[in-house]
């Protein structure tokens, strides 16, 4: 009888657990983030991001379409915190990348949340739960 009560008390336990588990996708400000010194100490000024559809000098070798995804500590921080973090980190890796091609800037960065294509000029997508934040998002290394 008492190992039937505590395997009921933990089912429900693990049943209340996932009704608390969030994933909220929301819009976040993309100027925002780039103005903090984090974002300057991280991202450093060698290579050019331009989201969306913003207008960026003409483009003489497109080295290819790349994606991130990436996934940050949630847990005690705010949503903004959280998904400002992650977002540099996918940032980074865009990066990391369009110096490994040889490019000096990433053109048409998008967020590719749960494979969603959106594009934004001023916001990117965050997708943050009770544990874990989400970026992605896609771009494509050129030289300018």
């Amino acid at each position: 009888m008492f190992k039937k009560s505590i395997t009921a008390v933990f089912i429900l336990g693990l049943c209340s657990a996932s009704a608390f588990a969030r994933d909220d996708i929301k819009d976040y400000s993309i100027p925002d983030v780039l103005a903090s010194a984090n974002a300057k100490s991280t991202l450093g000024s060698n290579i050019e991001f331009y989201f969306g559809d913003q207008t960026h000098p003409k483009i003489t070798n497109d080295l290819g379409e790349f994606k991130t995804n990436k996934k940050t500590n949630a847990v005690n921080k705010s949503d903004f915190e959280a998904c400002s973090w992650v977002f540099l980190s996918a940032m980074k890796t865009l990066k990391d990348r369009a110096v490994k091609e040889g490019g000096n800037a990433i053109v048409e960065i998008k967020s590719n949340y749960k494979n969603n294509l959106t594009s934004s000029e001023t916001t990117f997508q965050c997708g943050a739960g009770t544990f874990v934040a989400g970026v992605a998002l896609t771009g494509r290394v050129v030289k300018l």
